[in-house]
């Protein structure tokens, strides 16, 4: 537990000059609470989503900043297209906006832009902001922000599983060869490490279809603290926990 007391800025980075603190290189947030951080408040669920982008904001720069190499952010899932019209509208509306207000800010900071989920079915102009922030942003070094949009894990290994298939009916591929690594290179996430620690914020305790395949040994962290009120202290507070644990990987 002896990390766990020290701060950030003494933390040891992992012998991977890729690591950030405590040698973590990936960070995930199941980003929860929003409506909740509004009701107790007597404010609109909406009024929430908008103070969950400020979140947003705060953490990622926090990220970059601590020298975080990848931050996941689960930000809509397949799921959640069976929300009320107007709520999915106004989390659309938001999206735009923060690709349109903060991609200069993010590609001024050396952010890169990854984007996970289905993108067939969005809406061409979602479709067109996500490419654009992907683009925009291929060739910056720094923290790789990993956004999850329109993204289902079972989705993902379906999608991963049809394409092993057709390879395999077309000889490509034999059945033996289908192997951990085969899926691997065929999710979403490809190129992207396994996430060393998930952090759910609400008091939530379930992955809700995120990234099932890639969490195999992650580690967690789950907050009461609604994603509103989620900062860097809050942050740091996550990684210090996973600092004091022992990753041992099925092994003693």
């Amino acid at each position: 537990m002896e990390n766990a007391a020290r701060p950030l800025a003494e933390a040891q980075p992992g012998a991977d000059s890729g690591s950030g603190p405590y040698g973590l290189k990936h960070v995930a947030i199941i980003m929860d609470g929003n409506g909740r951080w509004a009701q107790k408040r007597g404010l609109p669920r909406t009024l929430g989503h908008h103070a969950g982008v400020e979140a947003l904001r705060r953490v990622v720069r926090h990220a970059g900043d601590i020298g975080l190499p990848f931050l996941t952010i689960y930000s809509f899932s397949s799921e959640n297209w069976s929300r009320p019209a107007s709520e999915v509208a106004d989390l659309m509306g938001l999206l735009k906006r923060f690709i349109r207000n903060d991609l200069a800010d993010l590609h001024s900071r050396n952010v890169r832009v990854r984007i996970i989920g289905e993108r067939g079915s969005l809406a061409p102009d979602i479709r067109g902001l996500l490419d654009e922030a992907e683009r925009m942003t291929e060739r910056n070094t720094a923290l790789t922000l990993v956004v999850a949009f329109n993204y289902g894990a079972r989705q993902e290994l379906a999608a991963a599983a049809q394409a092993l298939a057709a390879e395999a009916v077309a000889g490509r591929i034999a059945p033996q060869e289908i192997t951990p690594e085969a899926i691997s290179a065929r999710l979403l996430t490809v190129g992207i490490p396994d996430p060393d620690l998930i952090i759910r914020t609400s008091g939530e305790q379930r992955l809700s279809n995120f990234l099932l395949w890639q969490a195999a040994y992650t580690e967690f962290v789950f907050t009461p603290t609604l994603w509103p009120d989620f900062d860097g202290r809050a942050l740091d507070e996550a990684l210090r926990d996973y600092a004091g644990r022992t990753r041992r990987f099925g092994g003693l």
